[in-house]
């Protein structure tokens, strides 16, 4: 997959936008950030799970989920090596990560399509 990739796949989630954060593009839902992307550099990207959610990516596949390093990575911050994952795998952790972090009110009655 590439970054256009991931961005495709992060903004099709509903009230989905992409800004910036420390001059990285993020993805956010109602404010708040659920993904980044390119950090430290274009091959990765980074989704926000839980540590039990991190813990089940990363052991499904430990070649594509990598707890990011530190405090943010013991949270569940998890990157994702873009040029191995898989378009379903991508777009699990995603919609993943959006679920975490959307109001309930929002995230509730989505059912994600194939993309």
């Amino acid at each position: 997959m590439t970054p256009q990739d991931f961005r495709r796949v992060a903004l099709s989630l509903p009230e989905s936008v992409e800004k910036a954060h420390m001059g990285h593009p993020d993805f956010r839902v109602c404010g708040k950030i659920f993904a980044t992307l390119a950090y430290p550099d274009e091959s990765v990207g980074m989704v926000k799970l839980t540590p039990e959610q991190q813990a089940a990516f990363v052991k499904a596949e430990p070649d594509v989920f990598v707890p990011v390093k530190g405090k943010w990575g013991l949270g569940g911050a998890t990157h994702v090596r873009l040029r191995k994952v898989k378009k379903p795998s991508l777009q699990r952790a995603l919609v993943t990560a959006w679920r975490n972090t959307a109001p309930k009110t929002l995230a509730g009655p989505y059912e994600p399509e194939s993309h």
